[in-house]
């Protein structure tokens, strides 16, 4: 038991984040839902008691196409919410279609749907779909045989310098390269996109 763990008392708060890919055409579906549950009674801004139970329940959906991966579509619902007026930002959402999936797409989705241009959990959750659809697009890529300089095009778009085992002076970055590059560029056909 770490130190943090022999502390915690009485739960009062639970976030679960369910992020799922479906096949699609050109593409795939990423489906995400955020719920966060308050355990326990607490007191509204004005003061009004708050029984426990469903304080955000939201869904976002992308239709990601590619490569390169890009947002085709997206769709949002709200069926739990504290406010009604939650909901009218609904539409906002569209203001990430066409975005790329890229290096530097947190930081346009959080100017395009953060803020009062938006809704923290919305943006919250699409920010935890984004690296969810590159698993998901390469799940149906990798569901057949994978030629190596595919390997090489994804690992340069979407892995290096993503983690410490992706960095572009690592190990496992120079394998892929070498693999790429090497005598026919037939060895090594292992890339997985973890």
């Amino acid at each position: 038991m770490t130190s943090i763990e022999a502390i915690k008392g009485e739960k009062v708060h639970a976030r679960r984040i369910l992020i799922e890919s479906w096949t699609a055409p050109q593409g795939i579906i990423v489906e995400g839902r955020l719920h966060d549950e308050r355990l326990c009674a607490t007191f509204t801004l004005t003061g009004a008691r708050r029984p426990p139970g469903t304080v955000h329940d939201m869904i976002l959906r992308l239709h990601v196409t590619g490569p390169p991966l890009r947002v085709a579509a997206a769709e949002a619902e709200m069926p739990g919410v504290p406010y009604a007026k939650c909901r009218e930002i609904l539409e906002g959402v569209q203001k990430v279609v066409g975005m790329p999936i890229v290096a530097g797409f947190t930081e346009k989705a959080k100017r395009r749907l953060g803020g009062v241009n938006g809704c923290a959990h919305l943006t919250t959750l699409l920010l935890a779909m984004a690296p969810a659809a590159v698993q998901g697009f390469w799940a149906v890529r990798a569901a057949r045989p994978v030629p190596v300089t595919t390997e090489a095009a994804v690992l340069g778009r979407y892995l290096i310098d993503t983690c410490h085992v992706w960095r572009r002076d690592g190990d496992r970055v120079r394998q892929m390269l070498a693999s790429a590059t090497g005598p026919a560029a037939g060895g090594g056909n292992e890339a997985q996109a973890d």
